[in-house]
């Protein structure tokens, strides 16, 4: 059964979910998201539905809380999502209709909206894991979306030091950040009325995109009309351009990171915290994989292996030839 198992030197949680282990090997001839091939689906154009093998589920799973000592458990109370982008099996991101991708950003927001209301959770996070070579084994256009009862340990570090950077500058780290890219402008690669896309100057991966908001909200749920509209754009923008750099579908890790919720100890994290979509695409040449290894995985000191001024430069010619 799934359970939260608590590692006391990283002041985070474990899921644990042995469940995960039934999910079945596919026929390559088969396509569970597929409506044609899977009848339990309804008609749709995006879609939200359970996990089938979920990590997390809103009742949890009857595990009982252990809280004292070094061997601390909790239930796995959350939800657990896919997002479907299509019932089209062969369409990319990027492929979609502007009406279809606005659809797609709408139903992350709806999404968020939604679980946000329930306040066993603290933080909602949107995702996308694209291509073999970062683990996928059903390539129709899809996405994952995960509401935890906890604050993940990377968006807790990302709030800590947004926090601490706000107390000692009088300023977000965003808006500095955008600021500092924007004056430089090499590592720009697109830019819209909402959103500034770049490839920060500190990223570990060659062609790790930022994607942020210009009037630094801090979440999903608060982008007007326009801003959802100028979200699918920069997103189909930069998606079209990656397959372009190499000239192949470009794998990609993409994840949205924004504001918790119900949690009064980042009550106050608008000021310092701001919506962003940060991309790790695993590729450093077109067959030759940036593995996050030893120094990265153990250590967490990252190494980049290629300049991203280049990265940029390549990229932006990318997206501009994907706008005629």
């Amino acid at each position: 059964m799934p359970e939260l198992r608590w590692n006391p030197l990283l002041d985070t949680w474990t899921m644990v979910a042995t469940n995960r282990q039934a999910r079945p090997h596919l026929p390559k001839d088969y396509c569970p998201f597929c409506p044609s091939q899977n009848k339990a689906l309804p008609n749709f154009t995006v879609l939200a539905y359970p996990n089938d093998f979920p990590t997390m589920q809103p009742q949890g799973f009857g595990i009982k809380q252990i809280s004292k000592g070094i061997f601390r458990t909790k239930d796995a109370i959350g939800k657990c999502e896919v997002i479907l982008y299509s019932p089209d099996h062969d369409k990319q991101l990027y492929q979609l209709s502007d009406a279809h991708l606005l659809e797609l950003v709408s139903l992350w927001q709806n999404r968020f909206t939604e679980l946000s209301k329930d306040k066993n959770i603290k933080y909602i996070f949107e995702f996308e894991n694209r291509g073999e070579e970062v683990g996928v084994t059903i390539p129709h256009p899809h996405g994952q979306l995960y509401a935890y009862s906890f604050i993940p340990a990377k968006i807790k570090e990302e709030l800590r030091n947004s926090k601490k950077y706000f107390k000692e500058n009088g300023s977000s780290i965003f808006n500095d950040l955008n600021k500092a890219e924007k004056k430089y402008k090499k590592r720009i690669v697109y830019e819209n009325n909402s959103f500034t896309a770049y490839i920060p100057y500190f990223t570990d991966y060659p062609f790790g995109v930022f994607i942020t908001h210009k009037k630094l909200k801090g979440n999903i749920g608060l982008f007007t009309p326009k801003e959802c509209v100028d979200l699918a754009d920069a997103l189909k923008k930069i998606t079209a351009g990656f397959d372009k750099i190499y000239h192949r579908p470009f794998p990609y890790m993409m994840c949205i990171h924004q504001t918790p919720v119900n949690d009064k100890k980042y009550a106050d994290s608008a000021d310092y915290y701001s919506f962003h979509i940060e991309f790790y695409p695993p590729l450093r040449a077109k067959d030759k994989i940036k593995w996050y290894a030893g120094s990265e995985m153990g250590a967490g000191a990252a190494a980049n292996p290629l300049d991203v001024d280049e990265c940029a430069a390549i990229l932006r010619d990318c997206i501009q030839s994907t706008k005629a």
